[in-house]
């Protein structure tokens, strides 16, 4: 048998990332405080559904959180019990996008209690979640991601051990800053082609044979915004979110991204313009409308 794994946040990425531990062998409790995620989560065969996060922690051997914000994480430790709920030598696995020098904070207090911290965020959207082809950025001991190195073999294709506690996500943030920049660059990019008359999926054909090719002019723009779907499954305001805390550990170290700054500054007017849903490749739309 596998690992008795908890699990905390069965939205658009848990829900798959929890499938796939099934399918490994691993046990699996799962929580989310959504209604209908747990009900999707409990419908998978050979879950158990947990009532409240610190039941989804009871005796886990790991707890895998899979959530929106640092804030969220640090709720569902420490106000929801979960922390408290797990046995000593118990490991969290973090693989949210949360913020590096809270990660550190929070792995300081889980080792109070006997209880290691691992950071390990993806790339790879709902599809590498589906797949198991994400990428994984861990941050923590080498001996505690080696632990969990089978659990993330399940997940993920690439694992990347970035460095110390935290590293995870400060690296993740870092690449959506990246990314984020990326396509709000290629949407400009398709709308000064558009206005001189130019096929955009002509463009898109010559680019991503070219140098000014990206994951967005690869994927992004070609599944997403011509097919005007928008639906790659991660929100506008979770970049928004990402792009923030890359740039504030910039401004932190002394390293401030100029131009992540301006980037930044734009998608966050997308974000007040664009409905509070909105998926974050709609950032072409608002960029279409005439903004900035």
């Amino acid at each position: 048998m596998g690992e008795e794994i908890g699990f905390v946040g069965l939205g658009n990425m848990g829900l798959p990332m929890a499938r796939r531990l099934l399918e490994a062998g691993h046990r699996v409790r799962g929580f989310d405080a959504a209604p209908a995620a747990r009900a999707r989560f409990a419908a998978l065969d050979g879950a158990v559904a947990a009532g409240d996060a610190a039941q989804a922690a009871a005796g886990a051997g790991v707890l895998v959180l899979m959530l929106p914000t640092s804030a969220v994480v640090r709720a569902v430790l420490v106000d929801d019990g979960a922390l408290e709920a797990l046995p000593a030598g118990a490991t969290v696995v973090d693989m949210s996008s949360s913020e590096p020098l809270e990660t550190r904070e929070l792995a300081r207090l889980a080792a109070r209690r006997g209880v290691a911290l691992v950071d390990a965020p993806v790339s790879g959207g709902v599809r590498g979640a589906e797949a198991g082809t994400l990428t994984i950025m861990a941050g923590g001991p080498a001996d505690r991601v080696e632990a969990v190195r089978p659990l993330l073999d399940a997940l993920g294709s690439r694992i990347v051990h970035a460095g110390e506690v935290g590293a995870g996500h400060a690296l993740k943030a870092i690449n959506n800053l990246l990314s984020a920049t990326h396509l709000l660059a290629s949407s400009e990019a398709l709308r000064i082609g558009r206005a001189f008359g130019l096929d955009p999926a002509r463009m898109l054909e010559a680019i991503n044979g070219s140098s000014g090719r990206s994951w967005s002019t690869e994927h992004k723009l070609p599944d997403f915004v011509l097919t005007e779907t928008y639906a790659s499954g991660f929100g506008l305001r979770l970049m928004v979110k990402d792009m923030g805390i890359a740039c504030a550990l910039g401004e932190r170290l002394g390293a401030a991204p100029a131009l992540g700054a301006r980037a930044l500054e734009l998608w966050e007017r997308a974000a007040g313009a664009l409905p509070a849903g909105a998926d974050h490749t709609e950032i072409a739309r608002w960029v279409d409308g005439g903004e900035p």
